[in-house]
């Protein structure tokens, strides 16, 4: 696989509204870390949407881990999320469910045993240092804890590409740390491909990355 993410031309609208992207081009490869910046509203999270196909284009070329969203059906999206791990900025964790469960949820949707399932959760949550809150449910923690599981249930099942929407939007220093090098870690150790979008890219990040600016609707490499 060349390219993880390949645009052409992509514009993406809700509904029948003016486009909020316009005729955006991107090209990510394997294994870079990339950044999307742009002011509040500009439509950052838009263009996750449209990735992990919640949003159609309206117009243009969009191939997602070797998916091409041209005319694609409900079986092939669901193949393409097998792909991807998701990081949303209001977490969506299960209420209902502990926090070990919903680590393990992508493991149970592909299919793992129960066994391997548990081994993996607490294997990740023991990375986001919160193994000790394996039996607790979401409301029991701290936004910052909440985000930390969101990250570890995002590498469950070693995804071929990382989705974050503003990752540490919200987060105290120590969250937003744990988060980085979670995200450095799946790059380096794993060569899991990264797309952060976010408001500031951390200066402490220490690594190469690629970065396209978002203004108008329009989508910019910075160089």
């Amino acid at each position: 696989m060349d390219y993880v993410i390949k645009a052409d031309g992509l514009n993406i609208s809700y509904g029948r509204d003016e486009p909020i992207i316009t005729d955006a081009n991107i090209s990510v490869k394997a294994h870079e870390f990339v950044f999307i910046t742009g002011k509040s509203g500009s439509g950052k999270s838009t263009i996750i949407k449209s990735l992990y196909g919640d949003l159609m284009p309206n117009r243009g070329e969009l191939n997602v881990c070797g998916v091409d969203f041209k005319n694609i059906s409900s079986s092939k999206l669901n193949i393409l999320r097998r792909y991807l791990g998701v990081v949303f900025q209001d977490y969506k964790l299960i209420d209902e469910w502990t926090v070990e469960q919903n680590v393990m949820l992508p493991l149970i949707i592909g299919g793992f045993s129960r066994s391997v399932c548990i081994k993996q959760a607490h294997k990740l949550l023991k990375h986001v240092k919160l193994l000790h809150k394996v039996n607790k449910y979401p409301f029991e923690l701290s936004g910052g804890e909440q985000q930390r599981v969101a990250m570890a249930r995002a590498l469950a099942h070693n995804p071929v590409l990382i989705l974050a929407d503003e990752p540490t939007g919200n987060l105290d220093s120590y969250s937003s740390e744990v988060i980085w090098n979670l995200l450095k870690g799946a790059k380096e150790h794993l060569g899991t491909t990264i797309l952060v979008v976010t408001h500031n890219i951390p200066a402490t990040l220490g690594m190469d990355y690629k970065h396209f600016f978002l203004e108008g609707g329009v989508l910019n490499e910075v160089s």
